[in-house]
């Protein structure tokens, strides 16, 4: 079975973020970047679990450039049997769609896998498009997976319960919380994962349909108000007049 995990670079969790003077970027100054945590966490290490399982490879693919390299390197530390860095900047969700598709349309891949989100910028968006673009199933934030010959089992959280659906190969899928458990990588995978192949190819022309005109940070948090227990109106005068909740 090939297994195509598409990884993605974002800034660590206790990063500070703050954007450039003109609003339309990241200030990258001091910022430590890592593996999208979904990707890793789940979408890999599925995707591992299945290759011990059922036999055949794994791949990774990021789009980007060689500043990527050391958060590729630690998927195949952690067990990744190649990876692919298709060498561009993104400017959009559908640009790293549109360079992932050229990539798998060339490699026959059976599943290919995603993190349901990356931290960043919680789109949820590549893996949709990614689908489309190749023309097959999607199913979105799965939480479990089995897999017999060509047929998947896939659970995922609804609302108010779960829901289980069957698939045949070859599909696309997010992974959310629960797909599978985090996997350190040990000293001989970080020896051998300099050893293993990272081909870099060139990216296809992409008309990106969207541009970032800016962004902004979300207002301060308010200090905490004390209201008297006893003080019903004022309490339901700063839900509905500050709060706006009621």
């Amino acid at each position: 079975m090939k297994l195509l995990v598409c990884v993605s670079k974002t800034p660590e969790t206790t990063a500070k973020i703050e954007f450039t003077g003109d609003s339309k970027a990241l200030n990258t100054n001091g910022i430590q970047y890592i593996m999208n945590p979904y990707d890793e966490w789940y979408a890999l290490v599925r995707a591992l679990e299945l290759k011990e399982q059922l036999g055949g490879s794994v791949s990774i693919i990021n789009v980007g450039t060689s500043a990527n390299d050391s958060v590729i390197r630690k998927g195949l530390a952690i067990g990744a049997d190649e990876a692919i860095r298709v060498d561009c900047e993104p400017q959009s969700a559908l640009a790293v769609a549109k360079q992932i598709t050229a990539v798998a349309k060339e490699g026959g891949y059976d599943i290919i896998l995603l993190g349901k989100e990356s931290i960043d910028y919680n789109g949820s968006e590549v893996g949709a498009m990614l689908a489309e673009l190749l023309d097959q199933p999607f199913i979105s934030y799965g939480t479990k997976m089995e897999v017999a010959g060509n047929t998947a089992t896939i659970e995922r959280d609804i609302e108010g319960g779960t829901e289980v659906v069957e698939v045949e190969t070859p599909f696309v899928i997010s992974a959310a919380k629960g797909m599978a458990e985090q996997r350190i990588p040990n000293m001989r995978g970080i020896m051998m994962a300099k050893r293993k192949p990272l081909k870099v190819v060139p990216a296809v022309a992409v008309t990106d349909l969207t541009n970032v005109a800016s962004y902004s940070m979300p207002p301060a948090k308010s200090s905490v108000k004390m209201v008297d227990p006893e003080d019903m109106k004022e309490l339901v005068r700063l839900l509905h007049e500050e709060s706006k909740v009621i």
